[in-house]
């Protein structure tokens, strides 16, 4: 059996590969990345993550039942990940950023989210630590997002009225042009925020709503610190990837926001009714997967049909 410290050590070793690979590495390629290529790195990226649960469950402490909930949380995290690409695919959209610059934005993206979950979840365990009570008030989240998710109308980004956009058009000066990846430049001594920067707020700030949700989802599973951060991480790690798959195959996921929202439902009441009775974690596991299976099935023979 392999201590903790361990465990942290070969995490953040992995972790740090997979960010220089997906993230710099890639970074040089010209143009969008391609289907074949991106389904082939989310691929990478999801084995990577299916071997350290593997780890998990063959040599930390108390494995078997810490490798399923990592792998619980992954799934969890990662069909979450899917639905909310959907929404940077819009913002892309509304703010027209090229092909070529999306991969930075992701870049930068991805890594601001890295830090504010390790800062989300370390704050959220400690509250519950601190005020046991406060897993209803997650419950109670959790079930709004779900409402929300599954029966919520789909509204138009209006990138104006975000607050963040708001006090930085107001307060900086904005250029109106794309300069290549740059998110501030400098005309006649005066500092411009570029709209690349603006989509990056943009993108963080949703990024940082839907955290909200899926963090809280994560702790209905399993309140062990090392098994929340590692499964969230390795599901945000893989986003890069995975945006570019997903904007190839939109339509294979039709219903995968009904399939998360009956999800969310679900850990709710896992966590609003803990204290009456516990549901195994392998039974919340084959749930999960059942619900994703389903929508992804539905999705494919609704296209089929169309």
């Amino acid at each position: 059996m392999f201590n903790q410290l361990t465990f942290w050590i070969v995490f953040v070793c992995v972790a740090s590969i997979i960010i220089f690979i997906d993230l710099y590495a890639t970074e040089h390629r010209h143009g969008k990345l391609g289907l074949k290529r991106s389904l082939m790195w989310s691929g990478v990226w999801i084995t990577t993550a299916l071997l350290f649960c593997a780890l998990i469950y063959f040599y930390a402490d108390n494995g078997k039942q810490r490798g399923i909930e990592f792998l619980t949380g992954y799934i969890i995290e990662y069909s979450l990940s899917i639905d909310n690409l959907f929404v940077f695919l819009m913002i892309f959209s509304v703010m027209n950023v090229p092909h070529h610059n999306q991969p930075h934005v992701l870049k930068w993206g991805i890594l601001s989210a890295i830090v504010f979950r390790i800062i989300f979840i370390l704050v959220g365990v400690e509250l519950i630590n601190l005020f046991h009570p406060i897993i209803y008030l997650f419950g109670i989240i959790l079930i709004y997002a779900a409402y929300k998710m599954g029966f919520g109308e789909e509204k138009r980004i209006d990138y104006e009225k975000n607050p963040i956009i708001k006090i930085i058009t107001k307060y900086f000066n904005v250029n109106s042009n794309y300069e290549g990846r740059k998110f501030f430049i400098k005309v006649e001594k005066k500092t411009f925020v570029t709209p690349l920067f603006l989509t990056f707020l943009l993108i963080e700030s949703f990024d940082i709503i839907f955290a909200v949700d899926s963090i809280p989802a994560v702790m209905a599973i399993t309140r062990d610190p090392f098994v929340i951060i590692t499964s969230n991480i390795f599901a945000v790690l893989g986003l890069r990837s995975l945006y570019f798959s997903l904007a190839g195959i939109v339509n294979m996921f039709r219903y995968l926001k009904f399939g998360v929202a009956i999800i969310l439902f679900f850990v709710a009441i896992k966590m609003l009714t803990s204290e009456l009775f516990t549901i195994p974690t392998y039974l919340s596991l084959a749930f999960i997967i059942a619900c994703l299976a389903a929508s992804v099935i539905l999705s494919m023979m609704n296209k089929k049909v169309s």
